[in-house]
């Protein structure tokens, strides 16, 4: 990425103030299907709201991002609310892929979460980092009820990218956005 970019992310996670615990927005409606501990990958995980709530859920979480104000905002969210040490901040430059972008996190993780980043290439090994019986979920812009534009996924994109190894337990696509929840056989 290039660094102007991670500049933009910056500006923006810290014009946007503090954050809300929140589930990822595939796994609405389907938040009893969080494993009750394990490890936990969001990855461009913003300020870390996802990354707040997954912790809170008894999960261990690797939280990634390219911005370190995204990161910062992220950990002050947590150490408001959570116990030490239950969240691991990575900054990585995502567009270098998984291993030359963060290469000391092991996988596989209970559960994967990517919200709002789209990146195909990277949907590999998003499914690959998925544990036996873990949960992949995913949202990103979309083309369906939307005017499209360069970072919006076609129609079926997601299925169509995880079905094949996954298991696909809810899949949505509509208002400018996609999501699929899925979970490793």
């Amino acid at each position: 990425m290039a660094v102007a970019d991670r500049e933009r992310w910056d500006d923006r996670h810290r014009a946007a103030g503090a954050g809300v615990p929140a589930p990822p927005d595939a796994l609405r409606g389907h938040e009893q299907l969080l494993p009750p501990s394990g490890k936990a990958l969001d990855v461009a995980c913003g300020r870390g709201t996802v990354a707040a709530w997954l912790a809170g859920r008894g999960l261990d979480v690797v939280a990634v991002d390219v911005s370190p104000a995204g990161l910062a905002a992220g950990a002050a969210l947590v150490a408001s609310s959570q116990p030490p040490g239950r969240v691991r901040w990575v900054e990585a430059d995502l567009d270098r892929g998984f291993a030359d972008g963060f290469p000391d996190e092991t996988g596989p993780y209970d559960v994967v979460v990517c919200q709002r980043f789209r990146d195909p290439a990277l949907y590999p090994a998003l499914a690959d980092a998925v544990a036996p019986g873990g949960l992949l979920a995913v949202t990103v812009l979309s083309e369906v009820g939307d005017a499209g534009g360069p970072f919006r996924a076609p129609p079926g994109e997601l299925t169509t990218a995880f079905a094949g190894e996954l298991e696909v337990i809810a899949h949505h696509e509509g208002a400018g956005e996609a999501h699929l929840l899925a979970r490793r056989r």
